[in-house]
């Protein structure tokens, strides 16, 4: 009688035990690390990072935590961030595609010259040619969200952009290799160099202006170390954006269980992309203000005179076009797709 009894206390023991196991594992907790290179006091990682990780956290009902890194604070540089996601190193990143040139081909497509129409819908079209035209472009990682940036802006230190010749021999910073062959195809000398490295080289005279969209000007105080501003009227088009991906590393993504999975995927997607992409564009107001604040010259380049821009920079379209046709993609269908879906979301 004793043995039996010992025999049931086992059992009803172990089940137990399972039970809470199995408990448990429904209930895991789970730690995310967050890395980019954007600065804390950006208006991308306070409105944008934040605002994701934020809401990730309250519907996963406090389940999926975030360590937040900010400004490369786990280290290595911008180029290396995609790697480290990769390989696990961390967790989640957003980054530019473009910091590594040429890994990314397909895509460069949003980065040609007067491509985008508003961030929002660019980011829309960003994330169905991806499922449409390239969807193994990032079979390394969980793809959570693909954005663009709102149009790009030429800032100067000493000498005012109005028009196309005022470019010519200026050492102007470039994000990405399409851009900084606009850039070369303007009469400039492009340069190509990660966001953070932007203050010092303005200070050192290493370059004489660059390219950004208005919202990131405060925080790499372009505002300060610039004069003059040359953005485009709307009816003009855009000179240029930026690609931007948010990714998680597969393999943490996988191991989820699949409540927190489906936390992740209502928090990816076009939605998210579109929203990524109006929000960071939305921020452009802000960042501009900066620059009146400070009494800068603001100069807008009206349709008339940004013809001489399109015209001189259509040759970055071919080119690109017959390097990807040579890399057995088709080129012509790969930028008519884009500016199809450009217009589509656009409208």
């Amino acid at each position: 009688m004793t043995s039996r009894r010992f025999i049931l206390s086992t059992a009803v023991a172990a089940a137990l035990a399972a039970g809470f196991t199995g408990g448990a594992s429904a209930q895991q907790t789970v730690t995310l690390k967050f890395h980019t290179f954007m600065s804390p006091q950006s208006a991308v990682w306070k409105s944008m990072h934040g605002w994701w990780m934020d809401k990730v956290e309250k519907d996963s009902g406090g389940r999926i935590k975030f360590e937040r890194y900010p400004a490369m604070q786990l280290g290595g540089t911008p180029v290396q961030l995609y790697d480290q996601v990769k390989d696990g190193v961390v967790d989640v990143v957003w980054t530019l595609p473009g910091n590594t040139p040429g890994r990314f081909p397909r895509i460069e497509v949003f980065e040609l010259p007067f491509m985008m129409t508003n961030a929002e819908a660019t980011s829309r079209a960003y994330w169905e040619y991806v499922q449409t035209y390239a969807k193994d472009e990032f079979k390394d990682v969980q793809v959570l969200a693909l954005q663009v940036h709102g149009p790009g802006v030429i800032h100067t230190k000493d000498k005012p952009v109005k028009t196309i010749t005022d470019l010519k021999g200026l050492k102007v910073r470039g994000p990405t290799r399409q851009v900084t062959k606009l850039l070369q195809s303007l009469g400039a000398t492009p340069v190509g160099m990660p966001l953070p490295g932007i203050p010092d080289a303005l200070s050192k005279g290493t370059i004489d202006g660059a390219v950004i969209p208005w919202e990131v000007v405060p925080s790499v105080k372009v505002d300060e170390l610039t004069k003059y501003h040359a953005e485009f009227e709307t009816k003009a088009g855009a000179l240029y954006t930026t690609t931007f991906v948010m990714a998680m590393n597969k393999a943490k993504y996988e191991s989820l269980p699949p409540d927190l999975k489906k936390v992740i995927d209502d928090n990816s997607g076009i939605e998210v992309s579109a929203y990524l992409g109006k929000t960071q564009q939305g921020n452009d107001v802000p960042g501009r203000k900066a620059a009146e604040d400070r009494k800068n010259t603001i100069f807008t380049v009206n349709a008339a005179d940004a013809e001489a821009f399109r015209n001189a920079s259509a040759q970055v379209d071919d080119e690109w076009v017959k390097e990807i046709t040579a890399k057995g993609h088709n080129g012509k269908d790969l930028i008519d797709g884009a500016r199809k879906l450009i217009q589509k979301h656009t409208k």
